[in-house]
C-alpha cells in the first residue's frame, strides 16, 4: 500500500515553529517512502479559525519547500481538504453510528455534568462520564429530541477493555478504557468534534501513517475506538516529542518569536529552518549538522527520531544560518538582502518604465538601485558588496547594520581614524598619501588597488598607521570589511571624497 501521510493545522494562528517541524517530519517520510503528503486544514471552530492564518501556513510551507501533493488549492479525488465542506461525509458516519447503536445522545446538561466530575475527582478517581444516558430507549431518546431537549453524541466504550499501540517513535503505548469513558462524538447529527471528524478524514483520505506532535497521544486511543466502530483499517501512529523552552517548558510566545513569518522576516533562509527543526528530535547518526533538504529526503529514518523533547536554542540556529548562508549562491544571496536595504532606506529600485515608479500593474523592469545619497548601484554591484559581507552574516537582516556605509554618507569620528597614539600630523600624511594613491590608479580593478595600496603600507615599520585610516576613513566604522576592498567596492571617487572628507576634521 502507498504511504501517504498527513499535516492537518488548525489556521488559528500564525504557523509555529512546532507545527512547521511535525510538517517538515511528515514531508520527510513521504518523501523517502516515496509517499504522498496530505496538507488538510482542520477548520471546523469556525469562531478561531481565521483565512489569514491559512494563507500564513500555504505561505510558509512553499516557502520552507515543503510542497504538499493533495491540498487546499492541489485538490485530488480524496478531497475536498478543508474541514469545514465536509459536513455531509461526517453527517454519514454520525448516523451510521447512531443507526448501528455504536454511539447514542446524551441529555445531560452541563451542571450534572459537573457534579459527576466533582464527585469522582473527591474519590480520587479519573473524571469520567457516568453512561447515564446509555440505557435511554428509543422510544425515551425519540421523545426527548421531539420535545427539542439539547444533547451530545457519544461513543459507547466497553471499561473492561484496553488500547494497545504500537507506536513508531514510542514503541508499545497502553491506555486502560475504564478512564476513558463515554466519551462525545458529536455536538448533534451533523456537527463532529475533532477526534471523529480527524478519523474519518483519515480514513476518507487513505492515510497510513498518522505523525504528529505528543500533545495528540490522548486522542489515539479515542480515534483508535471510532475506527474500529467504523470497521475502519487501523493506523500507524508516532507521536514526536514537543518543541521546550529553554527552561524546559512548552515553547510559547513568552519566549520570543516561535512563528516561522517572524523567523522568515528576521532574515533566517528556509534551508536553515529546516536544517534546525529536524534536528530538534532527529540524530543523523553522526555528528553532521549541515543539511540541505534534499540531502534530507534521502536520509530520514523514523529510527533515529528521539523520545525526549529538545530544546530550542537560537544560538544554534544562528550558527546554522550563518552556515546556509555562506553556502548560498551569490545571486540569489543578493536578490534575498536587497529587500532589507530598501526596507531601511539604504536603497531604492530604479525601473526602466515610462513610469517611475511604475503604476499598479505597469510592467517596469529593475535595473538598479539608487543608494540614500543619490549614488547608483548595479546588481552586479551588489553582488560584490554581498559577497563581501557574507561571512560576517549570521541572519540576511544584518546587511543593513555591517553594510550600510556603502549606501549613505557616513560621519568620521576624529578618534576612530586614530591608530594607536598617532597625531593629527601623521594621520594627515597617511590619508594624503592613501588620496594620492587612489588617484593616480588608471586600471580600477580589486587586484590592482589591492597591490598599490598594500605597496605603500609595507613602507610603515607598523602598517596599522596606514591602513586602519583608510579603513576608518572609507566606512567611519571600527568593525568593517578590509580597507582594499572597501576602497575598491566604493570606486575612485566615493573613496576619494570620503578620504578629503576625513582630513577636513583633522585642520
Amino acid at each position: 500500500m502507498k504511504t501517504r501521510v498527513r499535516f492537518a493545522p488548525s489556521p488559528t494562528g500564525s504557523f509555529h515553529v512546532g507545527s512547521a517541524k511535525i510538517a517538515l517530519i511528515n514531508y520527510l517520510f513521504a518523501r523517502k517512502r516515496e509517499g504522498d503528503f496530505i496538507l488538510r486544514i482542520e477548520d471546523t471552530d469556525k469562531e478561531r479559525s481565521v483565512k489569514k492564518y491559512e494563507e500564513n501556513i500555504l505561505e510558509n510551507l512553499s516557502w520552507l519547500g515543503l510542497e504538499y501533493d493533495e491540498g487546499p488549492e492541489k485538490e485530488g479525488k480524496f478531497g475536498p481538504y478543508r474541514q469545514s465542506r465536509r459536513g455531509e461525509t461526517y453527517k454519514k458516519y454520525i448516523n451510521k453510528l447512531m443507526e448501528t447503536e455504536k454511539a447514542y445522545p446524551c441529555f445531560c446538561s452541563r451542571e450534572e455534568l459537573e457534579k459527576e466530575r466533582e464527585k469522582a475527582i473527591e474519590k480520587g478517581e479519573a473524571p469520567k462520564y457516568s453512561g447515564k444516558c446509555r440505557d435511554l430507549t428509543p422510544e425515551e431518546r425519540k421523545k426527548r429530541i421531539e420535545n427539542g431537549e439539547k444533547f451530545v453524541i457519544r461513543l459507547k466504550v466497553k471499561d473492561e477493555d484496553k488500547i494497545e499501540f504500537e507506536d513508531m517513535i514510542r514503541g508499545k503505548v497502553t491506555f486502560e478504557l475504564r478512564e476513558i469513558g463515554d466519551f462525545v462524538l458529536a455536538k448533534d447529527e451533523k456537527t463532529p468534534l475533532y477526534n471523529l471528524a480527524c478519523a474519518i478524514d483519515d480514513h476518507e483520505m487513505k492515510i497510513t501513517h498518522v505523525i504528529r506532535g505528543e500533545d495528540h497521544i490522548s486522542n489515539t486511543p479515542k480515534q483508535i475506538l471510532i475506527g474500529r466502530s467504523l470497521n475502519f483499517e487501523e493506523l500507524k501512529y508516532g507521536h514526536l516529542p514537543l518543541i521546550l523552552a529553554p527552561d524546559k517548558s512548552k515553547l510559547s510566545k513568552r519566549h520570543g518569536a516561535v512563528s516561522v513569518s517572524e523567523y522568515r522576516e528576521e532574515g533566517f533562509l528556509p534551508e536553515s529552518l529546516i536544517n534546525f527543526l529536524v534536528l530538534l528530535g532527529w540524530s543523523p547518526g553522526d555528528n553532521r549538522e549541515f543539511f540541505t533538504l534534499d540531502k534530507l529526503e534521502r536520509e530520514f529514518s523514523m529510527k533515529r527520531c528521539k523520545k525526549s523533547g529538545a530544546v530550542f536554542n537560537e544560538k544554534k540556529l544562528l550558527h546554522i544560518n550563518t552556515l546556509h548562508i555562506k553556502s548560498t549562491e551569490i545571486e540569489r544571496l543578493t536578490s534575498l538582502c536587497i529587500p532589507y536595504l530598501i526596507r531601511e532606506n539604504l536603497l531604492n529600485p530604479r525601473y526602466e518604465s515610462d513610469q517611475y515608479p511604475p503604476a499598479m500593474g505597469a510592467r517596469g523592469i529593475k535595473t538598479s538601485y539608487e543608494s540614500r545619497d543619490g549614488r547608483i548601484f548595479s546588481f552586479e554591484l551588489l553582488k560584490k558588496i554581498i559577497d563581501e559581507h557574507k561571512d560576517r552574516m549570521k541572519k540576511l537582516s544584518e546587511i543593513t547594520e555591517i553594510a550600510d556605509y556603502f549606501f549613505k554618507s557616513i560621519e568620521i569620528d576624529i578618534d576612530l581614524l586614530r591608530w594607536k597614539k598617532m597625531k593629527n600630523d601623521e594621520l594627515a600624511d597617511s590619508i594624503d598619501k592613501s588620496i594620492n594613491i587612489l588617484s593616480n590608479i588608471k586600471n580600477w580593478e580589486k587586484e590592482e588597488v589591492e597591490k598599490a595600496l598594500l605597496e605603500e603600507a609595507n613602507r610603515y615599520d607598523d602598517r596599522g598607521k596606514f591602513l586602519w585610516p583608510l579603513r576608518a576613513a572609507l566606512s567611519g566604522k571600527d568593525e568593517s570589511a578590509g580597507p582594499f576592498e572597501i576602497a575598491y567596492l566604493l570606486g575612485p571617487k566615493e573613496a576619494i571624497g570620503r578620504l578629503k572628507k576625513a582630513k577636513k576634521i583633522l585642520l
